[in-house]
């Protein structure tokens, strides 16, 4: 009977976040020192103190139930959030979210483009997820055969929609193709012939294709995931060959003649 009530109990805290739960969870006293949590599947229907982690920077609450993100509001510095496959509705705790970055809402129930209104206020947001194919993750608005392009317009900066590179605006290809496509019209070819000019300058700057992890929040958020992938397939990895050995181990035992005393 005891024993089913500490179950009970240690079920209900988890559909709530709790500072022990928090601090248990990433091993930090403070919560303003935690930097990174994520808290993927575990039933989570209310965020309780997480608005403390003022700290935080990277967020994953995906899988859960959550409905109300009010507490995320003072998340001032948060750059990357997931929460996929809940049930929220509305948005507007997120428009207090300065530094965000990469916003994931796949799987909600966000039902109208006058929803995501409230985040054309946060100027660095560049990731945008509202539907991912691969988990069959999708919201109400996605059915408005318009919604990409309508998106595209309110938040002029995007650059990845629904996990895919913005063709258009936003889109540093597009742009640059822009560029050499104006150019040429400005009458760099001359009768046919490529025009002679001493004064070439390069498009963009000579570390423009570097890749800047700590600048690009979504190129940090796919190499973390990567990781974490492979860190996985590493512990399974070694959970087969240590099955194998004993597999083995145990056949060759088999096979050994019995001895008999005479």
């Amino acid at each position: 009977m005891d024993s089913k009530r500490e179950k009970d109990q240690g079920d209900a805290e988890f559909e709530k976040i709790t500072a022990v739960l928090l601090k248990s969870r990433t091993g930090e006293f403070d919560l303003e020192s935690i930097l990174f949590l994520k808290f993927r599947g575990l039933g989570i229907h209310d965020l309780g103190c997480i608005g403390e982690c003022t700290s935080l920077e990277r967020l994953d609450l995906s899988g859960n139930n959550i409905t109300n993100l009010a507490p995320l509001a003072s998340l001032r510095i948060l750059v990357v959030l997931n929460v996929s496959a809940n049930r929220i509705s509305n948005l507007e705790p997120l428009s207090s979210c300065d530094s965000l970055q990469s916003l994931n809402v796949a799987g909600n129930v966000i039902s109208s483009i006058e929803t995501l209104q409230c985040l054309q206020s946060l100027r660095k947001l560049e990731s945008i997820r509202l539907k991912d194919n691969t988990y069959n993750y999708t919201n109400p608005v996605c059915r408005n055969s318009l919604y990409r392009t309508i998106l595209l317009e309110m938040f002029a900066n995007i650059k990845v929609l629904d996990g895919e590179r913005v063709v258009g605006r936003g889109s540093d290809l597009y742009q640059l193709c822009k560029d050499i496509d104006d150019t040429i019209k400005a009458g760099t070819y001359k009768n046919g012939q490529l025009s002679e000019h001493l004064d070439y300058k390069p498009w963009v700057e000579d570390n423009y294709w570097e890749i800047k992890r700590s600048n690009n929040a979504i190129v940090e958020e796919a190499y973390k995931q990567f990781n974490d992938v492979l860190h996985e397939c590493r512990l399974l990895n070694s959970r087969a060959t240590h099955m194998i050995s004993q597999t083995e181990r145990s056949m060759s035992l088999k096979k050994q003649p019995k001895q008999y005393t005479v």
